[in-house]
């Protein structure tokens, strides 16, 4: 009998812990979203009435009703058309090899783990390294080209584990199967292993962009500067970004240029969510095209 009033005591203390904790994670959750639109509402109130295609055509300017967006913009768009084809290139390649070709020894999995802890460094590390290495030692200056190593060096081992992942997913028997019809390995990789992984790889890749648009510390460091007058014209001249240039605005004493700082965080929202649906899109369209 008391055996079994302590086990019905147990079973009634573990459902109250687990009401208790349901109503902490809910009460947790609920603050983050809660916190979340208030500062998007914010954000939409102050700069929602500075959108405009002159906003988008000029340059950035002392006066706030001349100032806009167009070097940082173009200067976005460059920074992250040099660094998706280098990071999906080699985190791709890198992690083939790692699944598929390396040998399972210390020295491997040395390599994995230190992958692995790269993608959790502060971004500011990689903006010191980036300053070292390709701005003072290679001469690239504050080029778009530095700028966009240094972004890659930032998301390539984002990219890496998730590409990882996907193709770890890829079920033995698909490989077993096109080792029977005489397949090669690589042949197995490049016609079963990628097509399937594929959906994976390019929405961890995306995700990964999406980091790097909106990363301001790397480079700050490596000296992105802040007042552009012209659209970059190749991947060596300089340039700079839109949380560069918001960080500028908002560094303003004057009240009229953090609305212009809420006008180019809605522009960086609006780029940021275009490229999460891209991600969406292209995992459903390849999952479905699998099934």
């Amino acid at each position: 009998m008391d055996r079994r009033l302590q086990s019905d005591g147990r079973v009634t203390f573990r459902r109250s812990l687990n009401h208790v904790l349901h109503g902490l994670f809910l009460l947790a959750t609920s603050v983050g979203v809660i916190v979340l639109i208030v500062l998007l509402v914010d954000v939409w109130r102050q700069g929602w009435h500075w959108i405009s295609w002159d906003f988008f055509n000029n340059f950035a300017s002392r006066i706030a009703e001349n100032a806009g967006i167009k070097a940082a913009f173009w200067g976005s768009l460059w920074m992250i058309g040099v660094t998706a084809p280098l990071t999906f290139i080699i985190g791709v390649a890198t992690a083939i090899y790692l699944e598929e070709y390396a040998k399972k020894n210390w020295l491997n999995r040395f390599i994995q783990l230190n992958i692995s802890n790269l993608a959790g460094v502060p971004s500011i590390v990689f903006g010191i390294l980036g300053l070292t290495l390709f701005v003072r030692e290679w001469g690239l200056g504050r080029s778009v080209l530095a700028g966009s190593l240094t972004m890659t060096l930032l998301v390539l081992p984002i990219v890496i584990v998730a590409s990882r992942e996907a193709i770890a997913s890829v079920p033995a028997s698909l490989r077993q199967a096109s080792f029977a019809m005489g397949a090669t390995r690589w042949q197995t990789i490049q016609n079963v292993v990628l097509p399937y992984s594929l959906p994976g790889i390019l929405t961890g890749t995306i995700l990964a962009l999406s980091r790097a648009i909106g990363e301001t510390a790397p480079l700050i460091m490596i000296g992105a500067v802040t007042f552009v007058a012209f659209t970059p014209g190749n991947v060596l001249d300089t340039f700079t970004v839109l949380p560069i240039q918001i960080y500028s605005w908002i560094s303003q004493p004057q009240a009229v240029f953090a609305e212009l700082a809420a006008a180019g965080i809605i522009v960086l929202l609006a780029v940021l969510l275009t490229m999460n649906a891209v991600a969406i899109y292209l995992r459903n369209k390849f999952q479905r095209k699998d099934g």
